[in-house]
């Protein structure tokens, strides 16, 4: 089946802003001149532009010329799991470079998150996370033994652990996240192309079951130039009190 003319464009000024040829802050040209260029119809520019839009790639409307944003697109915090949902929600494709699953003790600090006595054997993964083939995200995990096992059978190249893991039963029900940001060590540096303590975001992460057992042990970083973390909250004008907080991830 053809894919429809607005998606083409869409797509092919999607291409263009993702690639910084449309840099942020760029007016597009008007409906009219961009249905010249496209061989389209206004009403078929107006609906590749609001996809646009709703991916958080423009802005304007109401009157005002489409503006190139900062490529920012949200994800809500239930979502904040799974790096594979969340490119896939946006638009983007998502991809993974497992570089190593090992058992080995528990470190101090993953022993620590886990409640475990230091060097308990517990399941490591440490994968380079891919956005439109770029890297985006060094991910380094640590996973309860009885939980990690289970990624001995199934290939992290292939698609998302979290999934893979909800199949099998394994209750991830919830998790803190902290966000700072560290220098790039060596590895840090090789993989995700930056030099030796370049800035990157970092997210530690600690994933408890419904009944509060920890099951895993994130410590995740960033390239900031291509993912940045938004904190949103609201206040019931009644009570002062900060009612709704959300965590919104965004790529650049």
């Amino acid at each position: 089946m053809p894919t429809p003319l607005h998606s083409q464009v869409a797509a092919q000024l999607r291409d263009l802003i993702l690639t910084s040829e449309l840099p942020p802050g760029t007016s597009l040209p008007s409906e009219a001149r961009l249905g010249e260029q496209f061989g389209a119809s206004r009403g078929t520019i107006r609906s590749a532009l609001a996809a646009l839009r709703h991916e958080g790639l423009i802005g304007g409307g109401q009157g005002r010329p489409p503006v190139v944003r900062d490529t920012a697109v949200g994800q809500p915090f239930e979502n904040l799991l799974s790096f594979t949902a969340w490119a896939h929600q946006v638009g983007r494709t998502p991809g993974q470079r497992t570089l190593e699953i090992a058992r080995r003790g528990a470190s101090a600090v993953a022993a620590s998150a886990l409640d475990v006595p230091d060097g308990t054997p517990v399941i490591e993964v440490l994968r380079l996370r891919l956005l439109d083939g770029e890297p985006a995200m060094l991910e380094r995990a640590t996973f309860v033994e009885a939980v990690g096992r289970l990624l001995f059978d199934f290939d992290p190249d292939q698609g998302s652990i979290y999934a893979h893991l909800a199949t099998h039963g394994v209750d991830l029900y919830s998790a803190r996240h902290t966000m700072d940001a560290v220098a790039a060590d060596e590895i840090d540096a090789d993989q995700l192309e930056v030099e030796v303590g370049a800035p990157l975001l970092r997210e530690r992460r600690r994933t408890t079951s419904s009944d509060g057992t920890p099951l895993e042990y994130g410590d995740d970083r960033y390239r900031p130039d291509r993912v940045t973390f938004t904190i949103d909250n609201a206040r019931p004008a009644s009570t002062g009190v900060n009612h709704d907080l959300r965590i919104i991830k965004e790529t650049s």
